[in-house]
């Protein structure tokens, strides 16, 4: 009798353990692949906003949609102009050169590959950046608007469950992780906040 109570406790102890040891570990393996997983979304929002600032050099205006963003990387260029001698100066006859320079080749020396702006790292099948891009009176000024972002439990997997809040107070999977604003003039990421 003494034995299997003995046995019994051993048991206990043990299941005790095995709660403990996984109420540790869940908030620190979730907190790494929040870390993980947010820092490659974040990296891919700052390469599509490059490409969005060398698409608006092209055309003077944001792109709307991934397909129109990578037809005109791959296919356009920019110019690049070059002044020789001083334009204040009344007596000296400056002249201005332009070259031009293939947007490609510039996103492609940043270490951007056209083919995968739309890529979200860690997303499940069809998983997309939403984009969009316009124009609006700002300042009584016409200025040029970009947004593109993605809901948080698009990327994280088994982690897009409210219960995860609990681990981290700013987590929400609902939130939007973005850079641009469609209501003002700015390419900057939430993410920064």
């Amino acid at each position: 009798m003494k034995l299997i109570l003995n046995l019994l406790l051993l048991l206990v102890c043990a299941g005790i353990a095995y709660l403990i040891y996984g109420n540790i570990k869940e908030p620190i393996v979730f907190e790494d692949a929040y870390k993980e997983r947010q820092g490659a979304v974040v990296t891919q929002l700052e390469k599509i906003r490059e490409a969005q600032e060398i698409y608006k050099r092209v055309t003077g205006e944001y792109a709307d949609n991934f397909d129109s963003l990578k037809y005109v990387l791959a296919n356009d260029s920019f110019a690049i102009y070059k002044i020789i001698g001083n334009l204040d100066d009344e007596n000296n006859e400056a002249q201005i050169d332009t070259f031009y320079e293939s947007a490609g080749d510039s996103i492609r020396a940043m270490g951007i590959s056209i083919d995968s702006l739309d890529y979200v790292p860690y997303g499940e099948a069809g998983a997309a950046f939403s984009i969009d891009a316009d124009t609006l009176t700002f300042q009584n000024t016409l200025v040029n608007v970009v947004e593109v972002g993605i809901q948080k439990k698009k990327y994280m997997g088994k982690y897009a469950d409210e219960k995860y809040k609990k681990y981290n107070p700013f987590y929400d999977p609902n939130d939007v992780i973005k850079f641009g604003d469609m209501a003002s003039p700015n390419t900057s990421g939430n993410w920064r906040n």
